[in-house]
């Protein structure tokens, strides 16, 4: 495991059985001003993630013993303070869909490049850092208690007129993991297409 440092807001904890991957990232990222912790294995990254909280963390899908899924779950990835990015390959769009479900944050396609990841990566601390306090507070239309507090921001962005790329730039988030979340809030709120979502929303 790589520095170690108090300062918790530049790391990242880089989280994949592969060390090429590990490598390659911890690279990237420390060209980039940002601290790199990595971990081979999914139980010794959740010891690490429940005593120090750090930036953001970039989470491989698929481990031996504990998958990211898991680990998502055991993690309370919903209610965890950093952002949780999956790199999955590209087979694995159900994989994805179920990561988010349990919590990520967003995903990160392999093959990926470094500069699409370093700006993904950022764009998701910045939106989480950004994100108000307040946003918990509970809508009032039947169902709202169903959503988890990422539903509801994205169903904010959607009644509000947004498009699945202008919601998703404004979360730091692909349209694609957009899409993920409509499609759960739909399932949710029983809703058949938008205009139903936003009749339900603002109907009350």
């Amino acid at each position: 495991m790589s520095n170690a440092n108090s300062d918790t807001s530049q790391t990242i904890y880089v989280v994949d059985d592969d060390p090429a991957v590990r490598d390659a990232l911890s690279v990237v990222f420390e060209m980039e001003g940002f601290n790199v912790t990595s971990f081979a294995d999914g139980d010794a990254f959740i010891e690490a993630a429940n005593s120090q909280v750090p930036a953001c963390v970039i989470l491989d899908v698929h481990m031996p013993g504990r998958s990211g899924i898991d680990v998502l779950k055991l993690l309370s990835a919903e209610h965890y303070a950093a952002p949780i990015f999956i790199i999955s390959g590209q087979g694995d769009i159900p994989m994805a869909v179920e990561a988010i479900r349990n919590g990520a944050f967003d995903f990160i396609e392999k093959p990926f490049d470094a500069d699409t990841v370093v700006e993904r990566i950022r764009e998701g601390i910045a939106a989480m850092s950004n994100r108000a306090p307040s946003s918990e507070s509970h809508p009032d239309f039947p169902g709202a208690e169903l959503l988890t507090r990422r539903e509801r921001e994205v169903l904010g962005k959607i009644t509000g007129g947004a498009s699945n790329k202008e919601a998703g730039r404004d979360l730091g988030i692909s349209p694609r993991t957009v899409e993920v979340h409509r499609a759960r809030i739909m399932e949710k709120l029983g809703a058949r297409n938008a205009a139903d979502l936003v009749r339900i929303v603002l109907g009350h």
